[in-house]
């Protein structure tokens, strides 16, 4: 990982001249300083994230026991599943300002924490009223948490390394299906023990880590990197330097309302854009299961043909990551992944056998996962620092939106039809729209640099 990062040091991200820790010699202190901070910062994020994207889907295998066992229909989960967006939309915001006023290291502690003690409290739900408010407090904690890590990473990477660190972070999203999706099946095989059900056990063993993690994240994460006693006085110069003359150049906007971010075109294309990709992989991670269920195969045989999907989304995230800081081309690098989930998706309609399923769900999260990386560089490259706690939260906020009407309306459109495929349409539908949003972004902006006035869309 960071043998890939330090092979672009000199030619992507040398340092501006005149920057403290600059040098005639090709970026020595970059490299060191970059590998540093990827040792330091990023596997810790990656852990944390994985943990809390475990405890936002394993609902979904959860459901192949606890939907019987508290009488939750199709349309009920996918109300309960889909709540967790309404307070994680309502709270994003709010709680990247509040991450800005009181510091990351204390922020991140106390919301990795909440994380901990919402997953546990899924464990005890007795129905499908405790399961809406258990799902609505979890996603409170993880508005803390998501949008904050994000803003975290731009105080310590200049842009140029941003896809391949945000990549990398959100590796955890197909990472925590790939392992943790064999492995909650097999939880969900203590059935009995000690009187409690398998999903039960599962949600109490896949949530306990969480609480360590946020202990550890007050002493691991430093707020910015003046505090980073691991870094020297010229490492620190040259990145705050870097990093102060990267914001010099961004277009300053000061005292923006939320309202008038909210309402912003370009934040609207990227958050439908954004939506789309949330709203597939959210879906999937918690409707899967039972996609590959409806086949007839047993918990452990579905929770095994679960992951597989879920792995190559994860080498399409690393390596699509990397081809886009590569190119320096974000726009078309998020659009046709969506476009191509979005093809892949409507080939459901055409088949009932369970091989095509796979194939097909493995190409949709392929193209999914892959624009995770170019999606937040683009969108973090498209804001000044000023706007940036807010824009990014507004985003993910907008798009969690979308998400919680897919998720919901699948639900509804699975208990009304019985399809699968038929439920599966709007998240068709969402992709085309963000795909098409973002080419119409893309010529846009290659019109506005052909009559020789570039403008940031």
């Amino acid at each position: 990982m960071t043998n890939d990062i330090n092979k672009s040091a000199s030619s992507n991200g040398t340092p501006p001249s005149g920057n403290p820790g600059s040098s005639s010699g090709g970026g020595g202190v970059e490299k060191e300083t970059i590998r540093q901070i990827v040792i330091r910062i990023v596997p810790f994020l990656m852990v944390c994230y994985f943990f809390a994207f475990i405890s936002r889907v394993n609902a979904g295998v959860a459901a192949l026991q606890m939907n019987k066992d508290l009488g939750l229909s199709p349309a009920a989960f996918g109300l309960g599943a889909s709540l967790f967006f309404v307070s994680y939309t309502a709270f994003g915001i709010p709680c990247n300002m509040a991450m800005v006023r009181f510091g990351a290291r204390l922020w991140l502690t106390l919301t990795i924490i909440a994380l901990s003690l919402t997953s546990l409290a899924m464990a005890f739900i007795t129905g499908p009223n405790s399961f809406y408010v258990a799902r609505f407090l979890l996603g409170v904690a993880e508005a803390g948490f998501f949008p904050g890590a994000i803003l975290y990473l731009t105080y310590w990477f200049p842009r140029s390394y941003r896809a391949r660190i945000i990549a990398i972070f959100m590796a955890a999203i197909p990472v925590s299906s790939l392992l943790g999706s064999p492995v909650s099946a097999a939880l969900l095989g203590l059935e009995g023990l000690w009187g409690l059900h398998g999903w039960q056990w599962m949600f109490i063993l896949e949530g306990l880590p969480i609480v360590l993690l946020g202990v550890l994240a007050f002493y691991i994460l430093p707020d910015n990197p003046t505090q980073a006693k691991w870094l020297r006085p010229e490492q620190v110069s040259w990145l705050t330097g870097c990093l102060a003359e990267e914001r010099a150049k961004v277009h300053k906007v000061s005292h923006i309302p939320v309202w008038k971010v909210l309402i912003n075109g370009p934040v609207l294309i990227l958050s439908i854009a954004y939506a789309a990709s949330s709203a597939v992989s959210n879906s999937l991670s918690l409707w899967q299961p039972q996609i590959i269920k409806s086949f007839g195969l047993s918990d452990m045989q579905t929770g095994v043909l679960n992951a597989i999907p879920f792995g190559l989304g994860l080498g399409s995230m690393l390596l699509w990551g990397r081809f886009s800081d590569k190119t320096g081309e974000r726009l078309l690098s998020t659009s046709l992944p969506l476009l191509l989930c979005a093809l892949a998706l409507g080939l459901t309609l055409v088949t009932d056998s369970l091989v095509l399923t796979m194939v097909i769900l493995c190409v949709a999260l392929v193209g999914i996962y892959a624009i995770k990386g170019p999606f937040w560089a683009l969108a973090a490259d498209l804001m000044s620092s000023e706007v940036a706690p807010t824009g990014i939260a507004a985003i993910n906020t907008l798009a969690h939106v979308a998400t919680f009407g897919a998720i919901y309306l699948l639900g509804i459109i699975k208990s009304s039809t019985g399809s699968f495929p038929v439920a599966l349409l709007p998240l068709v539908l969402l992709n085309v729209v963000g795909g098409v949003g973002l080419l119409i972004v893309a010529h846009n902006k290659k019109k506005g640099a052909d009559a020789g006035n570039p403008a940031k869309s």
